[in-house]
């Protein structure tokens, strides 16, 4: 027997969305204000590297003990922390006079942020059913990016100043203490396993069900499906490559950015939009079509927008063009399928693998690899081979869960039935009278 949708679920994903922007922003300011930065503190081109490969080693290490936390305790007392509490140290890191101070204290405050992601994640998909997921998932990124459309313009106003930069980091950190507060507040985890038609008998994480995680073929795939997603390393060093190739300012490559992310908005609404429609016409296989198309058309924008040199007043349209297509993706296929394929239990424990273990190494060794290269080969042929090729390989690479998914599936569905008649069972034989 099905159980209703969970009560007040817009509003706590309004609120996980708000805190996973405010996390996510944290964790980038180093790269939105590195020009500004780097001025001030007579920092150079690798030290952006150094600074990008932290919060991806950060978020490869300690984004997996945050899932596995997550599906161990209570989700809505650890988004206060990462959320809120956490945010007193991006105020610290406002404060830093030299290189090693901002990097102690910018490494410290990665931890924390990291986290709000695979947690964010599991209560979504607990929050929205199988047929929904797109849907939630497409308004938890749509409203990431309404958040970097109004902080990225405001960002590059700071960095116009010497001192700017600290003012940042002062206000996100108060913004991030706020989104703890809103957490403590509004948000309502409706438990693990809420939006199944089935009964989650144990809210902890077992051994079996880690187990059951790890013999899931597509959860491999996807981890390998990972490592060719490389878009995280290309905006990490999207405004100094704005900058330094095609001579904006850094407000001015803030601004381009705010253009992609007004596109990214409604391509996330969009991609979940798409992937829910792709599912009722042709189940689980719809949102692999989807996935693959995306993949293509990223390369192609991505070639398009930073391989050719344009008129600067054409960067805007085509940023906007390219923000259109690049959140087609993860909310319509990615995460409804990982969302499909474990145990509801151990959720957070899948998105902690893919996205913060095997995309946060990958990013981090990328980001190391990208600073290095560019400081002696440019960034131009750099962002070609990490993007335009990458992406391609994966979508051909995309026809494997062809084969998994459905099978996949199935083995999920099976053990929640088994699960849910041995509970059935077990209430039918507690009421019978005894001797």
């Amino acid at each position: 027997m099905g159980q209703k949708s969970p009560s007040h679920r817009w509003r706590s994903l309004f609120v996980l969305a708000f805190g996973n922007t405010i996390d996510t922003t944290d964790g980038g300011l180093i790269n939105a204000l590195f020009p500004a930065i780097r001025q001030a503190l007579h920092l150079n081109l690798e030290t952006l590297g150094l600074f990008t490969a932290i919060s991806r080693i950060s978020r490869m290490i300690f984004g997996p003990l945050w899932a596995l936390a997550g599906d161990r305790w209570n989700r809505k007392t650890l988004m206060f922390l990462v959320t809120g509490v956490w945010g007193v140290l991006t105020v610290l890191a406002g404060l830093a006079q030299n290189q090693e101070q901002l990097l102690i204290l910018y490494s410290i405050g990665t931890i924390g942020t990291v986290a709000a992601e695979p947690l964010t994640a599991s209560i979504t998909a607990d929050l929205f059913s199988s047929e929904e997921r797109g849907k939630a998932f497409g308004a938890l990124r749509g409203i990431g990016g309404v958040g970097f459309v109004l902080f990225a313009p405001v960002l590059g106003l700071f960095s116009q100043s010497p001192e700017g930069w600290r003012w940042a980091m002062f206000g996100m950190g108060g913004l991030s203490i706020l989104s703890g507060i809103l957490v403590l507040i509004f948000l309502k985890d409706p438990g693990r396993g809420a939006s199944e038609a089935i009964h989650v008998s144990d809210d902890r994480i077992r051994k079996g069900d880690l187990r059951l995680l790890l013999t899931r073929p597509t959860i491999w795939l996807m981890a390998v499906s990972m490592l060719m997603v490389t878009s995280l390393v290309l905006f990490s060093f999207s405004v100094t490559f704005l900058v330094d190739v095609r001579g904006f300012t850094n407000a001015g490559g803030t601004f381009v950015l705010a253009f992609f992310a007004v596109g990214y908005i409604v391509s996330s609404f969009l991609g979940g939009l798409l992937g829910d429609w792709a599912h009722r016409r042709a189940g689980f296989k719809g949102r692999i079509v989807l996935m693959q198309v995306y993949l293509v058309i990223y390369a192609a924008m991505a070639f398009l927008c930073l391989q050719i040199a344009w008129p600067v007043w054409l960067y805007y349209p085509l940023f906007f063009i390219f923000g259109l297509i690049s959140a087609l993706g993860f909310p319509g296929a990615v995460m409804p399928l990982v969302s499909a394929v474990v145990l509801p239990e151990v959720r957070s424990t899948a998105f902690g693998f893919l996205f913060s273990f095997v995309q946060g190494g990958v990013a981090a060794a990328l980001s190391l690899g990208v600073g290095w290269l560019a400081q002696r080969h440019g960034l131009l042929p750099v962002v070609f081979w990490l993007t335009t090729v990458p992406y391609l390989l994966n979508a051909a690479f995309w026809f494997l869960f062809y084969r998994t998914v459905p099978r996949d599936i199935e083995r999920t569905k099976a053990e929640l039935k088994t699960r849910d008649e041995l509970v059935v069972s077990s209430s039918h034989d507690y009421l019978l009278p005894h001797d």
